[in-house]
Parts: structure tokens; C-alpha cells; sequence
């Protein structure tokens, strides 16, 4: 427990970031122009979380939402930069608590992912965008729910769940996938112990 937000601060954590960014821009790049039911913005996200713990996730998260925000005038992106923020935190403290040891533990994770996304963003939803949330499934559900005069924040919370649970179940699955596949060797150096700097 002591080591949850433990960070290394070494070149191993100074690559994973930019490279997860890559990751999270090219997943939501494709996901955009290929108008998918999922965002895929947060399988770099996640890695890092569960690489380098909540904090690296966490910057991971933010840090991609507002380079993709910035570099493609998505401003909608650039307000969702919290939400990335704290699905990069959550991710990091599931995986530091042993929750992506197996895959029915990573499906936990991804639900916990998936609750904390719609809680951030549902709020937002309806501040900003009046509880539309730019993803065109999701949105399709809202236009009925409005239609069916239910109220603005259930329709915008709705809208959130059918979108982003389905996306971190997706996200976390190829993040599981992809930390199975990674050799013993390498995961280790992002191993946090007692005797690592960090920025807790």
C-alpha cells in the first residue's frame, strides 16, 4: 500500500510517456475517422498506469487529451483532459492493488476505469456541451432520451455509460493483451520498491 503512488523517475518512465501519448492520439485518430461507437483515447493511458503507476497514467491521460486537443482544434478533447486525468489514476492504483494480474481482474479494472470516466465526464457533458458527449453512438441515445423528455443529466449519463464502459472493457483487454506479451525483463524496471525516488 505504501508504494501506490510511488514514481521512478528514470528513463524508463521518461519514454513510456511520450510513447503512451502516441499511443492514445493514434487510437483516438482512428476511432474518429472511422466514426466507431468507442473512443480508444486511453489504451496508452492505461499502460502507463499500469506500467508506471497512477501518477505516469494520470499525466499520460491528461497529457494526450490536450496535445490531441491542441494539434487538431478539438476543443471538445481539451475539456476531457480531467476525465483522462483520473481514468490514468484509477487504472495506476488497480494495477499497483494487483488488479491486472489475471484477466478476470483486469475486466474489474475496467469497470472501475469505465464508473470513473462517467462520473467526471457526465458533469461536463452537461456543462459544456449541454449533455452531449461528441461520440455519435452515444449521442444517438441521448436524442431519444431527450425526446423521451427524460431528464438532461440522465440522458447525458446514459449516454456516457454506453460509450465509455464498452470502450475501457475494449481498452483494458488490449492493455492486458499487451502487458502478457511484454518480457519479464522490461516490466521490471517499472517495479516500485522502497528505495526509488518518487513524487509522492
Amino acid at each position: 500500500m505504501k508504494n501506490l503512488f510511488r514514481t521512478k523517475l528514470d528513463a524508463a518512465n521518461i519514454v513510456l510517456i511520450p510513447a503512451c501519448i502516441g499511443i492514445n492520439y493514434l487510437g483516438k485518430l482512428f476511432a474518429s475517422v472511422l466514426k466507431l461507437p468507442l473512443w480508444l483515447d486511453s489504451i496508452g493511458t492505461c499502460l502507463g498506469g499500469v506500467l508506471g503507476g497512477p501518477i505516469i497514467g494520470g499525466i499520460c491521460g491528461a497529457a494526450n487529451n490536450l496535445i490531441y486537443g491542441l494539434t487538431t482544434g478539438d476543443s471538445i478533447t481539451l475539456v476531457y483532459a480531467l476525465t483522462s486525468l483520473f481514468i490514468g489514476i484509477a487504472v495506476g492504483i488497480m494495477a499497483r492493488l494487483g488488479f491486472m494480474k489475471n484477466f478476470g481482474k483486469a475486466m474489474i479494472t475496467a469497470v472501475v476505469a469505465g464508473l470513473v470516466a462517467v462520473v467526471v465526464s457526465t458533469p461536463l457533458n452537461v456543462i459544456f456541451w449541454g449533455g452531449t458527449t461528441g461520440n455519435v453512438w452515444g449521442d444517438a441515445l441521448f436524442a431519444v432520451t431527450q425526446a423521451s423528455n427524460l431528464p438532461v443529466f440522465l440522458g447525458s449519463l446514459l449516454d456516457e455509460i454506453v460509450v465509455d464502459v464498452p470502450d475501457k472493457v475494449v481498452t483494458l483487454i488490449v492493455v492486458f493483451l499487451i502487458m502478457k506479451g511484454l518480457p519479464k525483463k522490461l516490466t521490471s524496471l517499472y517495479e516500485a520498491d522502497d528505495n526509488i525516488e518518487s513524487l509522492d
